[in-house]
């Protein structure tokens, strides 16, 4: 079975606001075009446009409907639950990736050494010349982010645009993974998790970004930051109607007089 490299200080990974999260899916076709090219290349697709369609994709999203539920407290402090707003039914949009982690089951039950750790920047990649597809990396991720692609028999993933965050021929700006760059909303941010000073760290801290299943002691390196509480009104009380604007067209200048007789024939 494979080892795992000693910690590392540095712990590239990444961010990812629920709250801001749209579900648009920008994220996961960056990152099919970029990696179809890229170091984990090519990524497959079978009868895209059939009925049952079949490919590789390391990013994916998932939208769940949250039922509505009572809010027990505000940032103020001094909001009990009888009194306070109810938290209203909302949508939730939740991407799904390599998480990274810095104890990887995956690697850890991977037969070949094909799975492994990167000591320098703790990110878990995929030798694919090694690789001989029994599938025990993915049996064995609880975050069932291991891809199989179908066509060539091996193992793939997320591998943080390792091409993109360290090619020197690209502009600063773009060296970040592929994901990060198409979102439209920022919902995705990249950094050293590792660094307690970095921005990621900080938006973490300051977020009280959390872990997928901590419990389970895998030790994911991405973190994700809740959505914020909805108000629904004040006391669940619905808002109030709006009230209809009156327009004196006495006062309206003479052209703006004509177009509103000739737009309320």
């Amino acid at each position: 079975m494979t080892g795992l490299p000693p910690t590392s200080k540095k712990k590239l990974g990444l961010v990812i606001d629920l709250d801001t999260c749209v579900g648009c899916h920008a994220c996961a076709v960056s990152c099919k075009e970029w990696n179809a090219g890229g170091f984990a290349a090519p990524l497959t697709d079978e009868r895209p446009y059939g009925k049952d369609p079949s490919g590789v994709w390391f990013n994916r999203v998932h939208s769940y409907e949250v039922a509505p539920t009572p809010v027990t407290g505000c940032a103020s402090g001094g909001v009990d639950a009888a009194t306070s707003a109810a938290q209203p039914a909302m949508t939730l949009h939740f991407p799904r990736s390599c998480l990274h982690c810095e104890e990887p089951a995956c690697v850890t039950v991977c037969p070949t050494g094909a799975s492994y750790k990167r000591a320098e920047d703790g990110i878990v990649l995929v030798d694919e010349d090694k690789c001989i597809g029994c599938k025990l990396c993915s049996w064995a991720c609880p975050y069932g982010a291991r891809e199989y692609s179908e066509v060539e028999g091996v193992m793939k993933k997320c591998t943080l645009c390792i091409d993109r965050i360290y090619n020197e021929n690209l502009a600063t700006e773009e060296r970040q993974p592929a994901c990060v760059q198409a979102c439209p909303t920022r919902a995705r941010h990249f950094g050293d998790l590792g660094d307690p000073e970095s921005e990621v760290s900080k938006l973490v801290a300051a977020r009280g970004g959390v872990d997928l299943m901590p419990q389970l002691g895998y030790k994911p390196v991405n973190k994700y930051l809740p959505p914020r509480p909805r108000r629904a009104g004040e006391n669940g009380a619905k808002p109030a109607a709006p009230v209809p604007e009156v327009v004196d067209t006495a006062v309206l200048p003479p052209v703006l007089r004509w177009l509103d007789r000739v737009l309320s024939r």
